[in-house]
């Protein structure tokens, strides 16, 4: 065997091993993305079913979310955080934490309403 197949080899196994890696890199990242998108959907989805724009009714906690939707309480508040349409409550009270919905509360500032928000 020569020195040129042994590097041959060598060249061969570790850009086969830098592609394999980088596959499975690539599959992780698709699989925690689709994962992701499959609990925000399920989470909005939810919220929309069981909230409604009148008082009292608008707001649900992230543990009865994570409940409903066999996920953990920590997964919820990624999700429910992130979802661009999912909205925190923005009361001050400790009772008050932690409580998501879909509709929007209608204070809007005098800027947002004018077109201003983004200056």
């Amino acid at each position: 065997m020569s020195s040129i197949e042994i590097w041959d080899g060598i060249i061969i196994g570790a850009v086969g091993g830098a592609a394999a890696g980088i596959a499975l890199s690539l599959f992780e990242l698709l699989k925690s993305w689709i994962a992701e998108e499959a609990d925000k959907r399920k989470a909005y989805r939810w919220l929309v079913a069981n909230t409604t724009p009148k008082p009292g009714g608008q707001y649900r906690s992230t543990k009865e979310i994570a409940s409903w939707n066999n996920l953990t309480v920590e997964r919820t508040r990624y999700i429910c955080s992130v979802h661009p349409q999912i909205l925190m409550n923005a009361g001050t009270s400790e009772d008050m934490d932690d409580l998501w919905s879909v509709h929007d509360r209608g204070d809007k500032s005098v800027y947002e309403k004018r077109g201003l928000r983004s200056l």
